[in-house]
C-alpha cells in the first residue's frame, strides 16, 4: 500500500504533518496541497490540538517549494485548470495557516524553499537546524516570490527582502534568524527531544532548547544590501552595486544579470506593492500575476526548463533579454490581467 505523501497524525496534544516525497526533496503536489487543507480544517476547532509540529522526512529537505514542472507541463499544454487550482488551493493553506489560531511549528533541517516557506513563515515558532537552507528562487526560474512572500519579504529588517527575492540568495542555518525567516535555532541533534517535548502541547518549550545563532554571513555586506536593494528600480539597484564596486557587490550584478529580466521587475513591483497590504491581499495579487506570469509570458516556460527540467542548461533567451529593455507600463499591465 503506497504510503501517503503528507502523513497526519495525532499524537498527544499536537497533531503532526510530515511532508513524505523525499526523492522530490518533499515537493508540493496537489494532493498535498489537499491534505494540508483537510489537516487544517479536522484541527482547527478541536480542543484536543494545541499545536502542529511539521516535519519534512528523508533528511535532506523541510520542503523544496511546489512542484512548479508539472505547473509548466500544463502551462506548454494551455491547461489553464489545473495551474490555477494549484495556486489558489496553496494559497488558501497560506492563509489558512496564518489563520489557524494556535502554534504551527515548523522544523526546518534541510532545504526549505518557495512553496515550503510558504508552509512555515505565516506562523510559528519556526525553528531551524545549522543543516537548514531557506531562498526564494523563483527569479531564476522566471517566477516571482509567492505563497504570501510579497507580504513577509518587505517586512523583513531593512532591503533583506529585497535582496533575498531578487537574488535568491541562500540563508544557511543561522541565517534565517538574522533575516527574521526563522524564530529559534535549534541543533539537529536536539530535533528528536524537541519534538518529544512539543507532543505535551506548549509551544513555549521551544525557548528552552533554542540556542544563540552564529553571526549572520551576510552581517558585513548589510549596508550595502539596505542602500542598493533599497532602491525604487532595477536599473537603480544595479546602479548602487554597480557604483560600489567591490567584489561583492560584482558578484550581485553577476547574480542578477542571469535572472529573468521581467522576473526581476515583477518581482520588485510585487514586494513594492505587498509593503502596504494584508496577507490575503498579498496571495490575492499573487493569483493574479500567477495568469499572466505561467501562461502569457514565455519566460516561466524557459526558466523551469533551464532549471529544473535540463538542469543547468542555460535559458536560450529571455523575453525581453536585458534589463535596460523591458518596458514599466508591461509590467504594470501583468498586475491587471485575469488570473
Amino acid at each position: 500500500m503506497t504510503e501517503s505523501n503528507l502523513i497526519a497524525a495525532r499524537q498527544g496534544a499536537a497533531g503532526t504533518l510530515l511532508m513524505n516525497r523525499p526523492k522530490a526533496l518533499n515537493a508540493l503536489d496537489l494532493g498535498m496541497i489537499r491534505d494540508f487543507q483537510a489537516a487544517l480544517d479536522g484541527w482547527r476547532d478541536d480542543a484536543a490540538v494545541k499545536l502542529v509540529v511539521l516535519e519534512g522526512a528523508g533528511g535532506r529537505a523541510f520542503c523544496a517549494g511546489g512542484d512548479v514542472r508539472a505547473v509548466r507541463d500544463a502551462a506548454i499544454a494551455g491547461d489553464r485548470a489545473p495551474v490555477a487550482a494549484f495556486f489558489t488551493q496553496e494559497y488558501a493553506v497560506n492563509q489558512g495557516i496564518a489563520e489557524f489560531g494556535k502554534p504551527w511549528v515548523s522544523l526546518i533541517d534541510g532545504v526549505c524553499m518557495g512553496g515550503g516557506i510558504g508552509l512555515a513563515i505565516h506562523n510559528g515558532p519556526r525553528v531551524v537546524t545549522e543543516n537548514a537552507l531557506m531562498a526564494m528562487p523563483e527569479t531564476a526560474i522566471a517566477l516571482f516570490p509567492d505563497v504570501g512572500t510579497s507580504y513577509i519579504l518587505p517586512r523583513l529588517p531593512g532591503a533583506l527582502g529585497a535582496w533575498l527575492a531578487l537574488t535568491g540568495a541562500r540563508l544557511r542555518g543561522g541565517d534565517c534568524l538574522h533575516a527574521g525567516l526563522a524564530t529559534h535555532f535549534v541543533p539537529a541533534a536536539n530535533l528528536p527531544a524537541l519534538r518529544a517535548a512539543l507532543l505535551e502541547g506548549d509551544a513555549r518549550v521551544v525557548e528552552s532548547f533554542a540556542q544563540a545563532p552564529p553571526e549572520a554571513s551576510f552581517a558585513a555586506h548589510r549596508s550595502l544590501i539596505d542602500h542598493a536593494f533599497g532602491q525604487p528600480s532595477m536599473p537603480g539597484i544595479i546602479a548602487a552595486l554597480e557604483a560600489d564596486g567591490g567584489e561583492w557587490a560584482q558578484s550581485q550584478v553577476a547574480i542578477l544579470r542571469r535572472m529573468s529580466p521581467t522576473s526581476l521587475c515583477v518581482s520588485l513591483e510585487l514586494l513594492r506593492r505587498g509593503a502596504g497590504m494584508t496577507l490575503r491581499q498579498c496571495l490575492d495579487e499573487e493569483l493574479v500575476l500567477t495568469g499572466s506570469v505561467v501562461h502569457d509570458h514565455p519566460d516561466f516556460r524557459e526558466g523551469v526548463r533551464s532549471v529544473l527540467v535540463d538542469k543547468g542548461n542555460p535559458p536560450a533567451t529571455w523575453s525581453p533579454a536585458t534589463l535596460e529593455a523591458v518596458d514599466p507600463a508591461a509590467i504594470q499591465a501583468m498586475f491587471s490581467r485575469a488570473g
